[in-house]
Parts: structure tokens; sequence; C-alpha cells
């Protein structure tokens, strides 16, 4: 081990990740963690890569779902996430779900077994020292205070926060199975092969109506004034979708499209509420949706309304935490190093990526990055016909038009990828539908991403050569 050490702040997705693209060059690596040394407010162990807000890495289908693509792009990328979500799947339709008590312990253990890999269980408080020349900054949304306060200082910026919300995990044997019904929306089969793989609670208009009221008119958490910052829209509560409109939740995670309730199958509710299997027994189910900041005294009763649900038992309740993100367009360049400190690279959702998938793809990234960059390999990011370089592209100014843009999280989508047509006719001429023609360019976009991704794993290993 002469190579000197690239090191990693962070134990999470994308801080695990870009530990094992960096391992697996051959350069020696040092990942701090600082659990359990210093807890957060949302971790309840000490494992890397736990996952806190959700157990579902979505949609598994490359062909035409974009976080699909992602999934694939990883798995040929050599991704510890990806391998150890495909070892530790649960039922989840057409979505990749996983034990997150199994998924992190495997993460774990891969980790600490490799010979090239220190994990060193301490906080990293404030700017890293100065004879740590290549730094992955890989903190998440719960970087510690310490080092938040030190990246203000050195970017000059005003703030890095936003809040983000955590949905209640059920008992299974507490739900009632007299009223609720094993269904996959439209029965549609995931990686494992289940289309029965979530719970649905069915709820008629009136018992819609009411769950609504007790939602708007239920306690929250209070924040002081210095804490009121944005949500991010794609893990907004529950009950500030409501405050959007009554209809909004019908349309959004109570939506009860694609579901028939066997026991009256002509009678269509009013809406539904679904919960996901969140451990590889299957006895603990999550409610898909509902991040929360009711407080912890008001959430069980206004959940128990849900027809299916009244006599739940938590195994954890909802709650409401700070996330942190740069303005990375303004911060960061190409290779995701801070402009104001080069030996910096940032990773994960603390660059603007939402999703744990997104943030494992962008630790992968920076660990080969950082990798290439030590051995003295060419640095390229994937082109952004991928899924991989697009996201990159987003986070380094890809959002902004003529130098311009509010710079937000995001999820990977196909409008972070450039275009491609489908034919508008047919064989014989006849007129292709507008949903035919639009799955079948996302099937074109996702073999172009591939196909483009070979060239670059390729490419990088001749040049390694």
């Amino acid at each position: 081990m002469t190579t000197k050490p690239i090191h990693v702040i962070g134990g999470g997705l994308a801080g695990s990740e870009a530990t094992w693209q960096i391992a697996r060059t051959g350069v020696p690596v040092v990942l701090h963690e600082m659990r359990p040394v210093r807890g957060t407010d949302a971790h309840q162990t000490d494992g890397l890569a736990e996952l806190v807000c959700s157990n579902s890495f979505r949609s598994d289908d490359w062909r035409f779902n974009a976080v699909g693509l992602l999934h694939a792009e990883m798995r040929r990328c050599d991704s510890i996430i990806m391998a150890c979500g495909d070892a530790h799947q649960v039922p989840a339709g057409g979505a990749l779900a996983v034990d997150r008590d199994g998924f992190s312990a495997a993460v774990t253990a891969k980790l600490e077994a490799h010979p090239l890999v220190t994990i060193a269980r301490e906080e990293v408080a404030g700017l890293p020292p100065a004879d740590w020349d290549s730094v992955i900054v890989a903190t998440g949304p719960l970087t510690s205070p310490a080092l938040a306060e030190a990246i203000l200082s050195l970017t000059g910026e005003d703030s890095l926060s936003f809040f983000d919300a955590i949905a209640p995990i059920i008992h299974l044997e507490s739900i009632d199975m007299d009223i609720a019904w094993r269904q996959s929306r439209y029965d549609k089969e995931g990686p494992g092969g289940d289309a029965a793989a979530y719970i649905n609670c069915p709820m008629d208009k009136a018992q819609y109506e009411a769950f609504i009221d007790a939602l708007l008119n239920g306690p929250k958490a209070e924040f002081k004034d210095w804490e009121h910052v944005p949500y991010f829209d794609g893990c907004l509560p529950i009950e500030v979708m409501a405050e959007r409109g009554r209809e909004t939740l019908r349309h959004g995670p109570m939506k009860p499209v694609g579901l028939t309730n066997p026991r009256d199958p002509l009678v269509k509710a009013h809406a539904i509420v679904q919960l996901r299997q969140d451990n590889a027994l299957g006895t603990l189910w999550n409610m898909v949706g509902f991040q929360t900041k009711l407080k912890h005294g008001a959430q069980a009763e206004v959940f128990r309304m849900i027809p299916g649900l009244q006599d739940a038992q938590f195994a954890r309740l909802g709650g409401l935490h700070r996330n942190t993100f740069l303005n990375s367009p303004r911060l960061l360049d190409e290779q995701l190093r801070l402009r104001a400190d080069k030996r910096l690279r940032f990773a994960g959702q603390v660059t603007g990526v939402e999703g744990y998938v997104e943030s494992a793809a962008i630790g992968l990234l920076t660990g080969r990055l950082a990798a290439a960059e030590r051995i003295g390999a060419p640095i390229q990011t994937p082109p952004e016909t991928t899924a991989l370089g697009a996201l990159a592209a987003h986070i380094t100014g890809g959002h902004m038009v003529d130098g311009k843009g509010s710079f937000q999280p995001m999820n990977i989508n196909y409008g972070l990828l450039p275009p491609m047509e489908a034919p508008k006719k047919g064989p014989d001429g006849e007129k292709i539908p507008l949903k035919e023609r639009g799955r079948a360019k996302k099937q074109l976009m996702s073999q172009r991403a591939l196909d483009d991704l070979d060239r670059w794993i390729g490419a990088r290993a001749l040049a390694a050569e």
C-alpha cells in the first residue's frame, strides 16, 4: 500500500459506493463514518448504507423507466449498492425494494472485508486536514453541523438546507386483512416475480374526506424561524400535499387506479392507501408516500382512521429532518470538485440529486474519478446520453438555460437525457398512437444509454492497461 489513500467522509449509500469503486481499482481508501460516535436525527443503526426514508429503489424496468435504466448502468459498473440490493430484494411489484437490515449488513460486510478499505468510526468536524489531498464528501442530507458550517464558510453560500420527511412502518400482524388485500397496481410483476407485492387499504368518499380533515387539523412539528427552508417536492409530507388541495392525495400516493378489491370488485374505491414490504421476513410494512410532520402523538390516531389499519401497531413513526445540499452548478466543476478547494469532491444528496439510487450513482462517479486521478488515468465522466452522465451534467449546470435557472434537487428522468424521436408511422404507413411512440422513444433512449455506457467502460479499461 504505497499509494496514498483517498478519504471518503460519510458511510451512506454514496460514500459506500465511492469507497467500493476506489478500492476495486487498487487504490487504498479510508471511509470515515461518524456513527455511532455521533448519531443523527434519522438513523437508527451504525450500519453502512442504512436506508432511512424508504426501502425502495423504485422501478427496475430499464427499457421504459429512467431509474430502472440507472439501475442497469450501475450494475454494469460493478455497483456494490445494486449488487447488495439485488441480493436482498423483497416483493414490490415493478419496483426493486430491499430488506433494509440485510442490505445494510451486506454492504458493511463487503467493505469491512476488502483489504484496501479502512473504516474509521469518527466525526470529521470542519474541513478535512490539509494533508488529505483527495477527499470525497458524501455526508448526504444529514451533514454534521460543524462540517456544514465549514462548507458554508469556504463557499460563501447562505444556506445548504431543506426539509425531508420519513414515513411510518407498521407491523404486518396488526393489519386487518379482512379489509385490506394484496395486489400490485395493474397486477404488475416485479424483479422477484410477485404481482401482489402491496397491501391495499380502501377508502370510500366519506372516509377519505374525514381523513383529509384529520390530516389538515392534526398538530404538526413546528420550527424556529431560522429553520423555515424549502421542502423537496419528491418527498413532501402527506399533510403538505393535502394542503395543496383536497383531491391532491387521490391523484398521488392514494390514487385508486389499477387496483380491484376482490371482496367487492364492482365497487371502485374512492382512494387507496398502499403499504410496501419493508423487510425480508415480511413482518414490517412501509406506508407508501406517507412521509409526515404530524407530531408523534397524533400520527397513530390519524393513521388508524384508514380502513384495515384501525388496530395498527407502529414499528416506527414518521418524522421530519433537515437535508443539506450544495448549489452545485456554481460550486462544483465538471469533475465534481469544489472550485474553491479542488482536493474536495462531493457525492450523493449533498450535490443536489434526490433518491437513494441517484445518490449512490454520484458516489460511483466520484469514486471512479478520484481513483483515476490518483493513478494518473484519463478522467472523464460518462456521456450525457447515459443516465449517469445526465445526472452529473444536471448538477454541474445542465439545468440552466442561457446561464440562468434555480437549482433544485432532482431525480433521474428522461428529460435529463438528449431526446430521440420514435417513428410516427408504422411499416404500412399507419399512424402510431402518441402513447406508443412515447414508450418507443424511451426504449430507444435506454438502449442508446447502455450502448454508450459500454463504450465508456471499454475506453476506460483500455486506458488503464
